[in-house]
């Protein structure tokens, strides 16, 4: 089972929303880099995710979520009407895909970056070296059992 970290604010979809959406299970969808969509097309039902909120007055790790449903095309790519919609998709050629996450629970507290950064077993993810924090991306399990309050 894998780890990972997806990012989103919390105006948009955050882990309130997973905490009240029917059957805790929200679509992530409108990813378009290909890097983090690469990513979502390793990610397997049962695999286990951090939501980290971004672009807010509170930013940081705010819950757990797992994959309920793995890669699928992103159906917002061929809505005309969709901020995601991409021309160039087709059916027989997707270019963007989705995946499917359910609630686990909400933390305690938000784990802001700077507490994330002060933890050594932190200092490879991603997340806390500037110019690498795509909206999708790998935790090992060292950097999961280093976080606080995931148990």
């Amino acid at each position: 089972m894998a780890k990972w970290l997806v990012k989103s604010e919390p105006e948009e979809c955050g882990i309130d929303d997973f905490a009240t959406a029917p059957d805790r299970v929200i679509p992530w969808d409108g990813v378009r880099n290909y890097q983090a969509r690469n990513f979502l097309r390793q990610m397997d039902e049962g695999d286990q995710v951090l939501l980290y909120h971004s672009s807010c007055q509170h930013i940081g790790i705010a819950g757990v979520v797992t994959v309920v449903r793995a890669a699928y095309p992103d159906p917002n790519q061929f809505d005309p009407l969709s901020p995601y919609h991409d021309p160039k998709a087709t059916l027989e050629k997707p270019r963007w895909d989705a995946v499917d996450m359910q609630f686990v629970r909400k933390l305690p507290h938000i784990i802001p970056l700077a507490e994330l950064k002060a933890i050594p077993a932190l200092e490879n993810m991603p997340l806390v070296r500037k110019g690498n924090r795509l909206s999708v991306m790998p935790v090992t399990d060292d950097e999961w059992a280093g976080i606080p309050d995931l148990g």
